[in-house]
C-alpha cells in the first residue's frame, strides 16, 4: 500500500493509550513510506495524527471541504491540501487518493465515512481494504452491533468479514496489506442485479 485514508474526530479526548496508538501508526506509516490521507484537520485526532506523520518526515495528504477552511479548521504544513466544495466530493477523492481506509475512534462524521466506503466495497464499487483500529476497545459495542446484523440475517457472514480489525496498529496495517476482497456476490444474484 502507498497510501491510507484515515477516518478519525475532530476532538481529542485526551487518552494517553489512543495518543501512543496514534504515533505508533504514524511511525508504521513513515517507515513503510505509506502517505496519509485525511480529513484535513488541524484539529483533535485529525491534527494529532498529521503531526504525528510530519514530524517523522512522513506525507501526509489532506482533503477538507471550503466551509471548514472558512471556520480556519484545515491544516496549513501538509503536504497537500485540496479543498473541495462540500462533504460528498471530500469522501470521494479520500477514497481515490488512498489503497486502503482505517477507523480510528470519532463520532458521527467518522462513522458515516467508514460505513459509506464500506458499503462502496459491499458493492464492489472498490476492492480496498478497511480497518477498524479498535482502541481499547472504542469499537466493541459497533462490531458487536454488526454480528447481531448477522445473526438476523440482515448481513452476509461474507460481508461482515469485510471488516478487518484489530486493537494493534502493526497487526492492522499487516492485515490490510494481505486483503483480498470477496463481498457477497449472492446479494447481486438474488435481486438479478448481475
Amino acid at each position: 500500500m502507498n497510501s491510507i485514508c484515515i477516518f478519525c474526530g475532530a476532538n481529542f479526548n485526551g487518552d494517553p493509550i489512543l495518543k501512543q496508538t496514534v504515533e505508533q501508526l504514524a511511525e508504521i506509516m513513515v517507515n513503510r513510506d505509506i502517505t496519509l490521507v485525511f480529513g484535513g484537520g488541524k484539529v483533535g485526532m485529525m491534527g494529532l495524527l498529521a503531526d504525528a506523520v510530519l514530524s517523522r518526515g512522513g506525507k501526509a495528504i489532506g482533503v477538507i471541504p471550503q466551509f471548514l477552511m472558512d471556520k480556519e479548521v484545515g491544516h496549513t504544513g501538509l503536504t497537500e491540501l485540496h479543498i473541495v466544495e462540500n462533504m460528498h466530493q471530500r469522501k470521494q477523492l479520500m477514497s481515490d487518493l488512498c489503497d486502503g481506509i482505517i477507523t480510528l475512534p470519532g463520532g458521527f462524521g467518522t462513522l458515516e465515512e467508514f460505513f459509506e466506503v464500506l458499503t462502496w466495497l459491499q458493492l464492489g464499487l472498490h476492492n480496498k481494504p478497511i480497518g477498524v483500529l479498535n482502541v481499547n476497545g472504542f469499537y466493541d459495542f459497533l462490531l458487536k452491533q454488526m454480528d447481531v446484523m448477522v445473526e438476523q440475517q440482515f448481513l452476509k457472514p461474507a460481508n461482515r468479514k469485510l471488516v478487518l480489525t484489530s486493537g494493534d496498529a502493526i497487526e492492522l496495517v499487516n492485515l490490510m496489506e494481505n486483503f483480498d476482497a470477496k463481498p457477497d456476490e449472492v446479494w447481486f444474484k438474488d435481486r438479478n442485479l448481475t
